[in-house]
């Protein structure tokens, strides 16, 4: 069992997840990395479907900047792969070629590998019975890996390279943003599942341990600022992070063992636009789509409320923008 984090003070000084990698500079699934392999230690496994978390860490030059065990999966085989992983652990132990000892075996995935592509595969892995097995999404919100193309997690209104907005569809992305943590709460028995992001960076940390020591296997989606493909100053990713939570554009909650709570309630909330126009991939929209996105924030947003409350999921549930607000001249 690993302690909780009680302080900036107490995070562990050994990087786990050091120098040397081609990442984008403030790139947010880099911070995220940093944060999940201090939290969880160096008896550590990481297992990487491709993104950009691969193409730029451990693909070239035959170089790395894990100071512990990591291999590179197909980009839809991220679930199975851990369940491999975990399995072949567990086999050696009881064969006694290994000893016992606590082996945490982690999947860090993109919007594909988790999200799309490798949905299937992350559901299939939630299934199983392995401890100390945890699968994290590092949500940037988009393919970055490839010239930021669109994903299910894509938010509203967002401009990428494969919905881009022009004269003949202003808006960009019409899809609404899927929830793939509800969806992994759903699964049958599972012992843990949260929402984080970089921001404060204890909560992310402590999740991770929370969900090690759970029993069983587990999934954190972490929003991951990505100054490329969100347009905004490299500098900044982390106040990005306090700004989505602050608007509640990201919501920050945890499932364990079937009891649900939010574990983030901004004091004051900020509204949505203060988030928005910081990004150029929302520059295109107007007021009135501003406007629909924040009703679609306050709407969900006592869904969750509720859920607090109730200490249960409840499945949230907001009609799509109207025609009229997508069409605006």
């Amino acid at each position: 069992m690993s302690d909780l984090i009680k302080s900036v003070k107490a995070v562990p000084a050994v990087d786990y997840y050091k120098s040397g990698r081609r990442t984008c500079a403030g790139c947010g699934p880099a911070i995220g990395y940093r944060l999940l392999s201090k939290a969880a230690g160096p008896n550590t496994v990481f297992l990487g479907p491709t993104s950009c978390m691969y193409v730029a860490n451990g693909h070239q030059y035959l170089t790395s900047p894990y100071a512990v065990p990591w291999y590179h999966t197909q980009l839809g085989g991220g679930g199975a792969a851990g369940v491999g992983t975990a399995a072949a652990f567990r086999a050696l132990m009881a064969k006694r070629k290994r000893k016992n000892e606590d082996i945490n075996v982690i999947v860090y995935g993109g919007d594909g590998g988790f999200a799309d592509i490798g949905f299937s595969s992350l559901s299939m892995g939630m299934g199983y019975d392995y401890s100390r097995l945890l699968f994290v999404l590092n949500d940037n919100e988009s393919y970055a890996n490839t010239g930021i193309q669109a994903s299910s997690t894509t938010p509203w209104g967002a401009t990428t390279t494969f919905t881009p907005s022009g004269k003949v569809k202003q808006i960009g992305n019409l899809r609404l943003k899927k929830n793939v943590a509800l969806t992994m709460a759903a699964h049958p028995a599972v012992k843990y599942v949260a929402t984080s992001t970089l921001h404060p960076p204890l909560d992310f940390m402590n999740k991770v341990r929370k969900a090690l020591d759970s029993g069983g296997p587990s999934f954190i989606e972490i929003l991951t600022p990505c100054p490329k493909g969100w347009f905004f100053d490299p500098k900044d990713t982390v106040q990005f992070a306090k700004v989505a939570l602050e608007t509640r554009a990201w919501v920050s909650w945890e499932y364990a063992n079937g009891e649900f709570r939010l574990t983030y309630k901004p004091r004051k909330v900020t509204p949505v636009k203060e988030y928005l126009k910081l990004q150029g991939r929302f520059a295109h929209l107007k007021d009135r789509q501003v406007d629909e996105i924040q009703r679609m924030i306050d709407e969900e947003w006592r869904y969750w409320e509720e859920m607090d409350k109730q200490k249960r999921i409840i499945l949230p549930w907001t009609p799509a923008p109207e025609p009229a607000i997508v069409a605006l001249p």
